[in-house]
Formats: structure tokens, C-alpha cells, sequence
């Protein structure tokens, strides 16, 4: 794609367009799923402030859940930062797919390292769709506009249905308990492009409340390591039959 001319606009500008984009169907569904995270993170005993303070320093939202999941089970504190720490490391081909595309020429490098924190998922799917458009000196604050705006306001959810889920029945504040594992189920297998992908997760499906079972401190951590390691066997077997 042929790089468009720069017109001039100012860096604001670009900044504030970017932000637009948080009334987009994917930031949406993302904001949604934070109503199921406070939920979870109220059932686990963290006040609201806690839990707006997990949501900007924890970032995503499944290492949210890790390190929520794992606190309310007890678990110790060299495995809960040992299964966030393997949570997070997704993220990592991520961000050196991401600073290609957002660096122009003279980007400071602190620019990067600090918007590099706000690279997850849905950001980075953003930047990978809309950047490659925009001209190189729009791209830092075009980014920054969304992700930020995307951080801060995913926060404002969280606080908001913490407060507001003491007001409702104990029925609904359970049910919406279920709506951050229907989104990863959802996303994770809509965007699943490898055999490996959705064996793993099919894998995690039934590993994980048999771990929760046996064993209740580690459930996610077992079942992650078991079930993504039987994917990537049988997606080499399949590798090598098809390869003779």
C-alpha cells in the first residue's frame, strides 16, 4: 500500500481523531466484557479502586482475569506473577510487529516503549487495520488517541459496574461474572488461524474445571501449559503426515 501525503494536520488532531474510533464495534464489545471483570474482581473481594487500578496496571484483560482468578484462589505470589508473566508474553510479537508500522524516521524512542504498553489485542488489531492508511507522522497519535482513550475508558467501565453491581440481585451480578469467558471463547476462536489454535482452546475447555479439581491453586496455569502443549504434538503430527 502506497504511503498517502502528509497534509499538515496537526499531531492534536490526529490524536483526537483516533479517540473517535472508541465508538468502533470491537472497543464496544471490549468495554462490555470489562462489566464481567469488575464482577469478577468484586466476587474476589477487591474494592473499586483496586480493581480500576488492576485495569490500567495489568494489561489485558485475560492477564486481569489470571491474576484475579489466581488471588481469590489463593495461590502463591511466585505463581500468580509466573502466570500473568506467561499471559503477557503474547504480547511480544505483537509489539515488534506493531513498531514497524506506528515508527516514523524520528519517533523517540520513549514514544514507542510507552504506547508499547497499551499494545494488546484489540489495539494492536487497530493499528495493523488503520495505521498502514495514514501517513508516518499521523500514526503516533493517531494510535495514542485510541489506545489511551481505549485504557482510560475501559477503566471508567470497570469503576462504574463495580459501584453499581452492589445495587443489583446477587442472580445478575453472577450471570455478568460470565461474560469476560464468553468474550475470550468468542474472540480467541474467531481469530484462531492455525489447527493448534482451536485444539488448544478446546483442550482448555475440558482441562480446566479438571484442574480446578485436582489442582485448585494452579487450575489455570496446568491447564494452559497441558492443553497448549497437546495442541502444538498433534499440530505437528498433522504437519508431518501432510508433509509425506
Amino acid at each position: 500500500m502506497t504511503e498517502p501525503a502528509d497534509d499538515g494536520t496537526s499531531s492534536l488532531t490526529w490524536f483526537l481523531r483516533g479517540t473517535t474510533h472508541l465508538f468502533s464495534l470491537p472497543a464496544l464489545v471490549l468495554m462490555t466484557a470489562q462489566v464481567g471483570f469488575a464482577a469478577l474482581a468484586r466476587e474476589a473481594g477487591f474494592d473499586v479502586w483496586q480493581s480500576m487500578f488492576l485495569n490500567v496496571a495489568i494489561w489485558a484483560l485475560p492477564s486481569q482475569v489470571v491474576f484475579v482468578g489466581f488471588v481469590g484462589s489463593g495461590a502463591s505470589l511466585a505463581t500468580i506473577m509466573l502466570a500473568v508473566a506467561l499471559s503477557g508474553v503474547r504480547f511480544m510479537p505483537m509489539v515488534m510487529s506493531w513498531s514497524p508500522v506506528v515508527r516514523a524516521p524520528n519517533t523517540p524512542r520513549w514514544q514507542l516503549y510507552f504506547l508499547s504498553w497499551f499494545v494488546a489485542i484489540t489495539a494492536w488489531v487497530f493499528a495493523m487495520a488503520k495505521l498502514p492508511r495514514l501517513y508516518r507522522r499521523a500514526r503516533i497519535p493517531f494510535f495514542a488517541g485510541f489506545a489511551m482513550g481505549l485504557t482510560f475508558s475501559n477503566m471508567a467501565v470497570v469503576g462504574i459496574a463495580h459501584t453499581m453491581l452492589g445495587e443489583f440481585p446477587a442472580v445478575v451480578a453472577a450471570a455478568l461474572i460470565f461474560l469476560t469467558p464468553n468474550y475470550f471463547i468468542m474472540a480467541l476462536w474467531g481469530s484462531a488461524r492455525a489447527s493448534a489454535d482451536k485444539i488448544a482452546l478446546g483442550t482448555g475447555l475440558v482441562l480446566g474445571p479438571l484442574c480446578a479439581t485436582v489442582v485448585p491453586g494452579a487450575d489455570l496455569l496446568v491447564a494452559g501449559l497441558v492443553g497448549g502443549t497437546f495442541a502444538y504434538i498433534v499440530q505437528r503430527i498433522i504437519s508431518a503426515r501432510r508433509s509425506v
